[in-house]
């Protein structure tokens, strides 16, 4: 048998053992049933009355359930055991394109190591990204993106007064009092981020898609490998029920 085969029937044997053990456990409680009698009368006149015998039927014995309750788990005992006994020996290499990123992994930490790639593909979706409507450049001294400097004009509203209408001989002149915008100076604004280009995150993603299929070929070649079927029901049983 190969441990792919045995995790594939490992599963419902549990099922059953649950339920035979469950079952065996109910019996336990109905006492009743464990017990049994027989009551005889016997009249000490000669002629006296005969009352009819009274009888009980033993339905169960504890020896019964005994044997019960090891045959439900015998079975499911002897393949947990091959399984992890399996366990330890499966091993296969994580490789991609040939090239060996870890060599002899066993099974149970390639179960492990693909629940943990699926969490990090999740935080690397997760990373921020820079926006796309800004040009930006990397900043070694800042260790961060930087954006051009972008000027931008700061104005200013000054009062003025302007004659609205000059003077004659007949009326002084008429001063009207008006705001205008004047330049005030320039702003340079310079943006930082600390964002990634969503290239870089795009390429962790894929990198993260490859490990995972890599890690489940593993997997699949480690289940591959043939078991030593282990026996150690008999063992446990005759060392708890021996009379």
């Amino acid at each position: 048998m190969k441990l792919n085969q045995l995790i594939a029937v490992l599963q419902s044997v549990k099922a059953n053992a649950s339920k035979s053990k469950t079952e065996v456990y109910q019996l336990c409680q109905k006492n009743t049933l464990f017990q049994g009698l027989s009551r005889t009368y016997q009249s000490r006149e000669e002629d006296g009355f005969i009352y009819p015998p009274e009888s009980q039927k033993l339905t169960l014995k504890a020896d019964e359930l005994v044997e019960k309750f090891v045959q439900s788990c015998s079975e499911f005992l002897d393949l947990a055991a091959t399984q992890d006994y399996a366990n330890t020996e499966a091993k296969a290499t994580i490789a991609i394109d040939g090239q060996t990123i870890i060599a002899d992994v066993p099974v149970s930490y390639l179960l492990f190591l693909e629940k943990q790639l699926q969490d990090m593909k999740t935080f690397i979706a997760a990373l921020p990204v820079l926006s796309i409507d800004k040009d930006w450049q990397h900043d070694p001294n800042r260790s961060c993106y930087v954006t051009s400097p972008k000027e931008t004009v700061k104005t200013k509203k000054i009062t003025d007064f302007v004659v609205a209408y000059e003077a004659t001989e007949h009326h002084p002149a008429q001063i009207k009092e008006v705001s205008k915008d004047v330049v005030e100076g320039i702003w340079s604004l310079i943006e930082f981020s600390g964002a990634l280009p969503q290239d870089r995150v795009n390429l962790m993603i894929r990198r993260v898609d490859i490990l995972q299929k890599a890690v489940i070929q593993a997997r699949e070649a480690a289940n591959s490998q043939e078991v030593q079927q282990r026996q150690v029901a008999n063992a446990i049983f005759s060392y708890l029920f021996a009379k």
